[in-house]
Parts: structure tokens; sequence; C-alpha cells
């Protein structure tokens, strides 16, 4: 009867679980702040489904403040892709954006793997110099960068709009605070097994920092996706234009037909919504592993 009682009390069942007592408490903290979160919630999100909605709206409802078109039409989208070389800009976004994410992701990850576990005279000058640059924004070096672009005679090319958008400092500073968070051990091991600096790279650290390397994927892709001020500085031919280039140029053509214009604007960030959706684990899993709080 004892050793029965002490199971009792000692294992506890699915009926026996209780939830701590300060967990999901409605206390008047707790609804302000679900309120403001509701709120500012609603106020982001409401304009990205006026845009959707009014995508699918007739020219003549598109002012409606209803979110539920009366009529709903594919016919904006038909006009978007068959009218305008819409299609045309969002190849170049892509190919742009994706060689960038790629060689982005290979040179940064050597650059922080270097500054975080190579030992050689001046790495911490070097990563201070480098993490400065966070500092300077894009207008500061919009104009020598044009002109260097300008001198190699990259201007209305690929290459104009590829190589000047890899370096990015954020990118080797996440990636060397992760790096900064490995075993050395790893290294170690590999080591004795006669591995180099290289192989250890490419068959250890490399296959460890494929969350990390997702969510900065997602971020390279999105951020050059959206980019307008580069694009439209060095392209003139419109066979190059990237997607947000191409719709400031059908906004200009079509201002006013609102229809046509939330038609486009849908379709441009339709791809940059998905892989939010899909890569959303890895955005906040390289968050947790990379040291920041």
């Amino acid at each position: 009867m004892a050793l029965d009682t002490r199971l009792k009390h000692s294992t506890p069942g699915r009926t026996g679980r209780r939830r701590p007592s300060g967990d999901r408490k409605w206390t008047r903290r707790n609804i302000v702040l679900l309120t403001v979160g509701t709120v500012l919630g609603l106020l982001t999100i409401f304009p990205l489904l006026w845009m959707v909605s009014g995508a699918f709206k007739p020219e003549d409802e598109i002012w409606n403040m209803s979110l539920l078109p009366s009529a709903p039409t594919l016919d904006n989208f038909v006009y978007v892709f068959t009218e305008v070389p819409f299609l045309r800009y969002m190849f170049n976004s892509f190919f742009v954006s994706a060689v960038v994410t790629v060689a982005a992701l290979l040179f940064h990850a050597m650059a922080a793997y270097a500054l975080a576990r190579l030992k050689f005279r001046g790495r911490d000058t070097i990563f201070m110099i480098i993490f400065s640059t966070l500092l300077v924004s894009l207008p500061v070096v919009l104009i020598p960068t044009f002109v260097v672009v300008r001198t190699l005679g990259l201007l209305d090319s690929y290459a104009g709009l590829i190589i000047p958008m890899i370096f990015n400092a954020f990118g080797i500073f996440l990636l060397r605070q992760f790096y900064l968070g490995l075993p050395d051990e790893l290294e170690e091991a590999a080591m004795i097994d006669g591995a180099g600096y290289w192989r250890i790279f490419w068959n250890v650290v490399l296959p460890l920092s494929k969350p990390i390397l997702a969510a900065l994927a997602v971020f390279f892709f999105l951020a050059n996706w959206n980019s307008f001020i580069w694009p439209l500085t060095i392209t003139a031919n419109p066979d190059l234009h990237m997607v947000q280039v191409g719709i400031a140029t059908f906004q200009q053509q079509y201002q006013a037909n609102w229809n046509y214009v939330l038609a486009a604007a849908t379709v441009a960030a339709a791809p940059t919504l998905l892989m939010f959706f899909f890569f959303q684990k890895q955005i906040v899993a390289s968050i947790k592993t990379s040291g920041i709080k």
C-alpha cells in the first residue's frame, strides 16, 4: 500500500500534470500587451491585405475599402504579364539575387572562419574595419561605387548589378559569432586525423553552419530582390531592369490604373512571402545560435 502511494505521487500521469500558477495568467499587464500587439499586427498586415485584395478588383472598385472584391477578376494579372515584360524583370531579379546569395555565402563563410578560428597578426583590426562599414549607409558610398563600376566598364551589365552587392559586413559578423561558439575539440580531432584548415572548413564547419547559412541566404536574397537604388543607378537598358525598378516604371506609366500596379506589386511580393514562410524556422534558429540575444 505504501509503495503504491509513493508511485502515485512520484509518477505524474496525464491528469496529474499541473500548469504553473503564473503561466498565461490574464493580468492587466498581459491584457494591455496583447491589445497593443494585436493593434500593431493589424496595422502592419492591413496594407498587405489591401494590396492583395486590390490586385483582384476591377478598376472601378479599387478605392473601395472593402477587403473582399465584389467581382474578383484575374484580368489585372493577365495584363501585367502580357502587356509588360514583367517576367523579364522577375528573371533579372531572381538571377541577380541567386548569384549574389551563393557568392556572398561562400566568401562570407570563408572570411568569417578565418577571422574567428585562425590566428594571425592584425586579425582583430581587420574585423573591426569590416564591422565599421555597418555604420556607412548606401547613399554615402553610392557615388564612389558608381564611379568604380563605370571605370571598370560594368554599367548596364549583370556584373555591375552583382559584384558590388556581394560584400556585406553583417553576414561576416553573424557567421563569425557563430564560429566563435563552435567547440575547439572538433577542429582538434580533425587535425589529429590529418585534416588541414581547408578540409576542416569544408567537411566540419560548413555542415554545422547549415541553419545560419539558410537564414543568411534568405536575408541576402530578399535584400537583393527588393533592391531599388543601385539597379536604378547603373542600368538604363530596360532588359536589365529588376522587378522593383520595373514596378516603379510601371507605376509611372499606369498611375491612373492602380489595379494593374497592385497586381504587379502582389506578384513581386509573392516570392518574398513564400521564402519567409518556408525558412522562418531557420531564421529563428540562426539568431539563437549566433549569440545575439
